[in-house]
């Protein structure tokens, strides 16, 4: 019985440690003229990842939209709505994301569409750039890193005194 409650700790932390930060247009941030398209092509997002957006908070914002408020660039109705110029997202549901800049941005390109596959899918090759840019992590979210060592140290130092 321990073991196989071991075992679950084991691999509930291995997925935490597993997610992706996607950062949004990479080097580029979030800023008009960038084609998002490309970049999302290049990215496979998994429940459980995350994406965040890095722009200057007084210029720009993220709003997530439905599919109607991404193609007209329309923000009545919007879903989501973040403005630190450093947002982080997490990607909680297989589902496909719309997301685009509510302050005259989306007409410039700041749009975003992103389909995000469950964790059981097997994941689909990924490019040489897409690998580099998807194995960024985030230490600020507890995503990766030192954080999640220590997570899992404590989780296994619990099951242990249970043993």
């Amino acid at each position: 019985m321990a073991l196989w409650v071991l075992f679950l700790v084991v691999a509930a932390v291995a997925t935490i440690v597993s997610a992706t930060d996607h950062i949004v247009g990479g080097n580029k941030g979030w800023n008009p003229d960038i084609n998002y398209t490309l970049w999302s092509n290049n990215q496979t997002f998994y429940v459980g990842d995350f994406i965040s957006f890095r722009y200057q908070k007084t210029q720009h914002n993220v709003l997530q939209v439905n599919k109607m408020g991404y193609d007209s660039c329309t923000i009545e109705g919007a879903l989501g709505n973040w403005s630190s110029g450093k947002d982080f997202i997490k990607l909680d549901k297989s589902k496909r994301y719309y997301f685009i800049c509510g302050i005259g941005g989306c007409s410039n390109g700041m749009k975003l569409s992103i389909l995000v596959h469950p964790l059981s899918q097997s994941p689909p090759p990924r490019s040489a750039v897409s690998a580099v840019h998807s194995s960024e992590k985030s230490a600020a979210n507890g995503v990766g890193g030192f954080g999640s060592i220590l997570v899992l140290v404590g989780l296994m130092a619990f099951v242990c005194a249970w043993i």
